[in-house]
């Protein structure tokens, strides 16, 4: 009897799953469908997109790709990002019924490791030597609950590749992109941005370690340097603006550890509530691509829609101290 009733629940609750599964990717499809988007309308624009060879940064370049953009990809490990990039030029070829080779020079692959500041400043330096012109950033590279670990330069790794490591990748840039104008920053945050605080007394997470914690801490570093740097680039016609992606399927959390048993299970539902990486990156390509976005700066956004911050994310005095201890850290003043 007890084990046809915990039958009778795991079928009950596997059909609730399929159920909402098939609403929810009937309403994404078809929303995806109404905002099809121009195939012309990123046309001779250069997008560099950090991260770009798995998930959402994957995702954001193949839409842009299709939009007309000429994307360069900012990875840490080239012979991924070449794979990807062969497989991107592949479905874009196919796309458009054009060779793979047709579309090469659209998409240009770069290392770039941001848990080290000597491959930011050696990336940069050859981008600015080689690029004319860059028309929108998008800081979409992280890293996710990992064990403390430290960056090449002593820093505790996520407040070091999800802030310190595009803080100086976006500062060194900022003269292209003036240059560039009009043109965009767009820089992923999360909705955990709301669990963090900034301890400027251990940003480096030295005397104490909570992975989920910092990792919340670097997505309100992300939330403050947007504000502070949207406040020094009035008047430029460089616009910056932050997003969260919602929940996704992406390798992300490959630092989390789910049990064996629990894994088919913790799928199910991953695959039936969480967003696909395309789903996840809409709002990134809006923010890249969309006339409705023109001009609009310091704001955040979710599912392509303005939203609130809490009080904490919007303190420009720690803004500031934020910006001026992070100018120290990277190299940028002494």
């Amino acid at each position: 009897m007890a084990v046809a009733t915990v039958a009778a629940a795991l079928l009950a609750a596997l059909g609730g799953t399929l159920w909402l599964a098939v609403r929810r990717f009937s309403g994404a499809r078809g929303q995806r469908m109404q905002g099809g988007g121009d195939q012309s309308l990123m046309h001779g624009k250069t997008v560099l997109i950090t991260g770009a060879n798995s998930g959402l940064g994957r995702a954001t370049a193949a839409e842009l790709l299709r939009l007309g953009a000429r994307v360069i990809m900012g990875c840490r490990d080239l012979g991924r990002a070449q794979e990807a990039a062969g497989q991107l030029r592949q479905e874009l070829g196919q796309a458009g019924g054009q060779e793979p080779d047709a579309t090469k020079g659209q998409l240009v692959v770069k290392e770039l490791d941001l848990a080290s500041l000597r491959s930011v400043r050696a990336f940069c330096q050859e981008l600015l030597q080689e690029e004319p012109r860059l028309d929108v950033l998008i800081n979409n590279a992280g890293i996710f609950q990992c064990p403390y670990m430290k960056t090449e330069d002593g820093f505790e790794m996520q407040f070091g590749v999800n802030h310190l490591g595009h803080f100086l990748l976006t500062n060194l840039l900022l003269g292209l992109l003036k240059s560039s104008a009009p043109s965009r920053i767009v820089v992923v945050s999360s909705k955990l941005y709301k669990y963090g605080d900034i301890n400027f007394e251990d940003l480096n997470s030295e005397q104490s370690y909570n992975k989920s914690f910092c990792y919340s801490r670097s997505k309100l570093a992300n939330i403050l340097f947007t504000r502070e740097l949207a406040r020094r680039l009035e008047g430029t016609k460089v616009t910056v603006n932050v997003l969260h992606p919602g929940i996704v399927r992406t390798n992300l959390g490959r630092h989390i550890h789910i049990p064996l048993l629990a894994r088919p299970l913790f799928n199910l539902v991953s695959w039936a509530f969480f967003k696909s990486p395309l789903e996840g990156a809409q709002t990134s390509i809006y923010l890249a691509s969309s006339p409705e976005v023109e001009g609009v700066s310091g704001k955040y956004f979710g599912d392509c829609k303005e939203e609130e911050l809490l009080p904490k994310a919007m303190d420009e005095s720690v803004a500031r101290k934020l910006w001026d201890i992070s100018e120290v850290m990277v190299g940028i003043l002494k």
